[in-house]
């Protein structure tokens, strides 16, 4: 995969990539926000997020570089995992 192609359900915007995530409720999106947290602790990679009762929004780029890279696609593909099992 180049940093050229996005995950599904995500969508490039300029130099960074978005995608909005709806849950069935504020616990179940609050759920996937810690999940998603602990796993971009651990990849040292942060999301910019918002969240709204069930929904949040996340958007990914490479604050470093100035745009997409690899570390974006493949947290974004972690988190599309993540909010299939929430």
């Amino acid at each position: 995969m180049t940093v050229m192609d996005v995950p599904a359900g995500w969508e490039r915007v300029g130099e960074k990539i978005h995608r909005t995530f709806t849950f069935g409720s504020f616990v179940e999106a609050f759920g996937f926000m810690t999940s998603a947290a602990l796993l971009a602790e651990k990849m040292d990679h942060h999301p910019n997020w918002s969240n709204v009762y069930a929904t949040v929004d996340v958007t990914l780029w490479s604050h470093d570089v100035g745009g997409i890279t690899d570390r974006d696609i493949e947290l974004a593909n972690a988190m599309n995992r993540l909010a299939e099992s929430h």
